[in-house]
């Protein structure tokens, strides 16, 4: 396994991962839509300088990390490019992608970068999601950000006790959303 500097030759192997990192993906087209653009389309392809692949021996892509690393830029152009790649008539779509970065508004000022990090079932617990953070990390200080946050739902105990164990703290807990940051 490796760790490398997304490439477009990886958008396709991101998106499935983004779709089915939690097992075989079960959605509808419309949801599969919702998610891509939510939380995936945007940082490959804007900042894809700020996403990190893992890679099997095939050179695919079987996890990755993905960061926008200043939150008033990601939130600028993702309602004027991505809000609009759902029609009109999906107002539920437009206000679920809409809010996800809620928290990442809240906590900002020491926390401008935020990350979407996902690794297919058959590739975690190998050591992968320690070596995406570190390549993403290293990235982001030679960048001079200080900081960087994630939500993740509550449930997801795996999750929660990796980002832990890494060295991120839970700043807040909201219903069903976690929120962890690492200050550099």
């Amino acid at each position: 396994m490796e760790i490398k500097r997304y490439e477009e030759k990886y958008k396709d192997d991101v998106r499935f991962v983004c779709l089915n990192s939690n097992g075989p993906c079960k959605l509808n087209e419309k949801q599969q839509h919702l998610i891509l653009t939510t939380y995936c389309d945007y940082f490959i392809e804007q900042e894809g300088n700020n996403c990190f692949v893992a890679v099997n021996k095939d050179d695919k892509a079987v996890g990755y990390i993905l960061c926008a690393e200043n939150y008033d830029k990601y939130k600028k152009i993702f309602r004027k490019e991505y809000l609009t790649r759902f029609r009109k008539i999906e107002i539920s779509s437009r206000i679920t992608a809409g809010v996800s970065s809620f928290f990442q508004a809240m906590y900002k000022k020491n926390y401008p970068a935020h990350m979407h990090i996902d690794i297919l079932p058959e590739y975690q617990r190998l050591g992968l999601g320690h070596k995406l953070v570190d390549a993403l990390c290293e990235n982001l200080r030679a960048k001079g950000v200080k900081g960087v946050c994630l939500t993740m739902w509550s449930g997801n105990e795996k999750g929660g006790s990796f980002y832990k164990k890494y060295g991120f703290t839970l700043l807040s807990k909201w219903l069903i959303t976690d929120v962890f940051a690492l200050k550099f």
